[in-house]
């Protein structure tokens, strides 16, 4: 059930009329639970087996640690079950597939072909979901949920559960307890969210994935020119697409009297490494700050200790996108970019490098970078280096509208982080551009519409 369907507004309209009558009332949870279950089971129904499963390790976990004290035990328990179904079922084939190379490479006796398991939509998002209610009682951090239905809603969340934003028990949990009143605020603050996701999925991330899908199915036959024309297109397709669905969650979670976490900060105009990241799928990157680096030592270690923890969670965050080795390239390419910047940093060189420049070299870094993370597989990337070195003239692989609108998109983000952003965010201004994006997905032809780029992690 996409988003930016009409599926998902009549199945959401009704899910709105009942929670809004049963608010108060003790069917108010189990209403968006089971929502928000017919809402994933709509893939595919044996799905719910897994997130149900999961939603009851987790749970039992907490209450072991809570009744008998064992807390270490109890925790082994949630992170073997939790890490061991999502390791199972989204790398099992990519360890068998790589075990069964090696295999041949050496002589050796070849394992048994890969199961072929298809990968649960949208599992690392709910697993780490969960797993940050385990490690945080574990810690202390929170109290203990006793209500099964209230912490099943919070792992289930239909509007972020199949892409994100990874929220917090801490902070979606109150809500649930809570369940303020709806506001016309909130209606008001949800549609124009879901407006600006809608506008970024449909009239601008898939058409450029027509014009990126076309020079990366065989980027042997393309230039330098093209390749690069293409990745820029990707990069600003990946961010249409996947900053389209948070802002589509956050408003159709606002709608309903819920507040969650802002999941992209327009990482397009960060001037350092460490400024994209805080700015790129923020809560993921919260999630492996929090729950990966900091635990290994995080910046209280010296240089080489930090080097390897930073290794460490990129290689991580790479391989948590998919199970290819064109991820973890792109981890380890982010992670060494770290590295190498933090002594420039750290002795105020790289705070005197103009500021164009700095942006420059950060757009270019990243930009190399997706490459990498677009690139159907290792050999398709060498491809695409070799490619680099043909230069037969200007592509005309990036249409003019799409670009002008990128332009557009990157000139209001600009304005929005300027003196001038209260201009941008006068209510006429708003409104111009509200009306203006209406108009837009109604008379303008478009691409087909396509499921969610990060639907697959």
């Amino acid at each position: 059930m996409l988003f930016h369907t009409w599926t998902f507004a009549f199945f959401f309209l009704i899910v709105w009329i009942g929670y809004v009558l049963m608010r108060r009332g003790p069917l108010a949870l189990p209403w968006l639970l089971a929502a928000s279950y017919l809402f994933y089971g709509a893939w595919r129904p044996a799905y719910l087996l897994l997130i149900v499963y999961s939603t009851l390790v987790d749970y039992v976990a907490v209450e072991g640690m809570a009744r008998t004290g064992r807390r270490g035990l109890w925790l082994s328990l949630s992170l073997i079950n939790n890490l061991g179904l999502l390791g199972l079922l989204k790398y099992g084939d990519f360890v068998i597939g790589n075990l069964d190379s090696l295999c041949v490479a050496l002589g050796l006796p070849r394992p048994p072909s890969p199961p072929g398991w298809e990968l649960p939509v949208g599992i690392s998002f709910y697993t780490f979901q969960s797993l940050s209610y385990t490690i945080d009682f574990w810690r202390g951090r929170i109290p203990r949920e006793s209500n099964l239905i209230r912490f099943a809603t919070y792992v289930a969340f239909f509007p972020q559960l199949v892409a994100g934003p990874i929220e917090r028990c801490s902070s979606l949990l109150p809500q649930l307890v809570e369940r303020r009143p709806i506001r016309v605020d909130d209606l008001a603050c949800g549609a124009s969210w879901f407006l600006v996701g809608l506008f970024k999925k449909l009239a601008l991330a898939d058409q450029l994935g027509a014009v990126v899908d076309r020079v990366y199915a065989d980027p042997s036959r393309c230039d330098g020119p093209t390749v690069i024309a293409a990745t820029f297109a990707f990069a600003w397709q990946i961010y249409f697409d996947f900053s389209g669905y948070s802002d589509m969650a956050r408003g159709a979670a606002r709608a309903i009297g819920f507040d969650l976490m802002v999941n992209f900060r327009h990482p397009y105009l960060a001037t350092g490494l460490a400024d994209f990241w805080a700015r790129w799928h923020i809560s993921l990157s919260q999630w492996f700050r929090d729950y990966l680096y900091v635990p290994l030592g995080g910046n209280r270690v010296g240089a080489v200790r930090w080097s390897v923890n930073i290794l460490v969670t990129f290689l991580a965050s790479g391989l948590w996108h998919g199970p290819a080795w064109t991820f973890v390239l792109w981890g380890a390419w982010h992670g060494i970019g770290l590295v190498a910047l933090r002594p420039l940093e750290r002795r105020g060189i790289w705070n005197r490098v103009p500021v164009a420049l700095r942006f420059g070299l950060v757009q270019t870094f990243v930009l190399i970078g997706w490459s990498m993370f677009r690139a159907g597989s290792t050999a398709d990337l060498i491809e695409l280096v070799r490619a680099c070195g043909r230069w037969e003239g200007i592509p005309d692989v990036l249409p003019l509208g799409s670009l002008l609108m990128i332009l557009a998109v990157w000139l209001h983000q600009g304005l929005s982080e300027s003196r001038w952003s209260r201009l941008v965010r006068h209510p006429l201004v708003a409104g111009s551009l509200a009306v203006g994006m209406i108009v837009y997905l109604a008379v303008v032809p478009l691409a087909g519409s396509s499921a969610f780029i990060y639907f697959q992690f």
